[in-house]
């Protein structure tokens, strides 16, 4: 597929919302759907493809969820991707849009999330991570009970362990983090925090501390993706897609290194089909269930060699206008929002914000033409899947 095929971003909204206990899931869909084609200048009537996740309302054992979301929505479809990949899934949306939008199966494509779990009660990294007993490994890794938080902290151990990284350089991409949170109003966290104050939040996995975490919200985020003629007739600034690239990992039957993440090949696939390198990027878009989930991000997609990460993240080097690759300007799941946990799909979100131009004034990167988003879903420390977009201002 050569370059001049892709699609665009057209569409792009994030819900307010970070605690909905007076909306329902299915209405949390709608208004972010609402809120993207509106975006973009567009009906839900112009909508031919549709793309979701386990998150929609009414997802269950038949798979019923995504029938009863666009029934919900009044949608006419040509299309429908139920692709489930977690916290990736909507950056995969983003590629599989593309794809089925270049095939000439859609021409509109929409993808939503959105969540409740802070109105339900759910705390930081509590969640088991073999939900399913069903799972081909729940016989022998439930019973250790591995919650999500102590997968990531099994990472982090083993990544200073076999590379000296410390806890004051994971601090550093909070410290970031807050630094942008600060210019955003809807974000949870907008206090600036300081590397000795996430040193003294309590912690939570070894050495992960409570500040190495991300917040627990509601809300949800949509996107909209159209073929090259109608995005050109938008009175839009034109965002392409121009590199994808998804990977799972796994733990390859007991050869398990904690020490990096599935972006080892969906990095390198991304920037290969975009034609452009890591120097390249502008701003980047970096998941961030946890710290160490940046760091090792980072090193897999190449802005640092494998071990380096600790260096690279310190002294502000994550902070616009001060370091030199600016990341998640709008304060990411760290600080600003992580719906349903699952944060691909705000990624791509503020992603497309600094691309046009609208990224709060006070964390906008300068001249910004070419960014990447990358999501994670799943654990880094036992089963995940990688993706990430390489995106371009035309």
């Amino acid at each position: 597929m050569s370059r001049t095929s892709k699609a665009y971003i057209v569409g792009a909204f994030e819900h307010p919302t970070r605690k909905a206990d007076d909306k329902s899931l299915a209405q949390l869909h709608a208004e972010v759907a609402k809120g993207a084609l509106e975006d973009a200048g567009l009906t839900k009537d112009d909508v031919d493809g549709y793309f979701c996740a386990g998150d929609v309302a009414g997802w269950d054992a038949r798979g019923a969820g995504p029938f009863s979301i666009i029934d919900y929505m009044g949608l006419s479809l040509r299309y429908l991707d139920t692709t489930e990949s977690w916290g990736s899934a909507y950056v995969v949306h983003v590629a599989h849009a593309m794809e089925a939008i270049a095939a000439g199966k859609c021409t509109v494509a929409l993808i939503t999330l959105a969540g409740r779990p802070r109105a339900e009660g759910m705390a930081t990294g509590t969640v088991a991570a073999a939900e399913s007993l069903t799972a081909a490994e729940t016989q022998f890794e439930h019973p250790h009970a591995p919650t999500v938080a102590l997968l990531y902290g099994m990472c982090a151990m083993r990544h200073m362990h076999q590379y000296g990284t410390t806890s004051e350089q994971l601090a550093w991409i909070k410290v970031a983090a807050s630094h942008h949170a600060q210019h955003n109003p809807h974000a949870m966290l907008r206090d600036v925090v300081t590397v000795e104050e996430v040193l003294a939040s309590p912690m939570i996995a070894d050495p992960l501390h409570r500040l190495d975490c991300c917040v627990i919200s509601d809300g949800g985020g949509a996107l909209v993706v159209a073929a090259p003629e109608i995005a050109k007739s938008l009175k839009r600034p034109l965002v392409r897609v121009i590199g994808t690239g998804y990977a799972p990992k796994h733990q390859r039957g007991g050869r398990i290194d904690l020490t990096y993440s599935g972006a080892v090949w969906s990095g390198p696939a991304a920037f290969a089909e975009a034609g452009v390198t890591p120097t390249d990027v502008k701003y980047a878009s970096i998941y961030d269930s946890f710290t160490i989930t940046v760091l090792m991000t980072l090193e897999d997609l190449g802005f640092c060699a494998k071990g380096d990460g600790g260096k690279f993240v310190s002294d502000g080097n994550l902070i616009s206008g001060v370091g030199k690759l600016p990341f998640n300007t709008d304060g990411g799941g760290l600080c600003n929002n992580h719906p349903s946990n699952r944060g691909g799909m705000t990624k791509v979100i503020e992603a497309v914000r600094q691309l046009r131009g609208e990224a709060h004034p006070k964390v906008q990167v300068p001249n910004c033409d070419l960014a990447l988003a990358h999501g994670t879903g799943g654990a880094l420390g036992s089963r995940h899947g990688s993706a990430t977009l390489i995106l371009e201002r035309e």
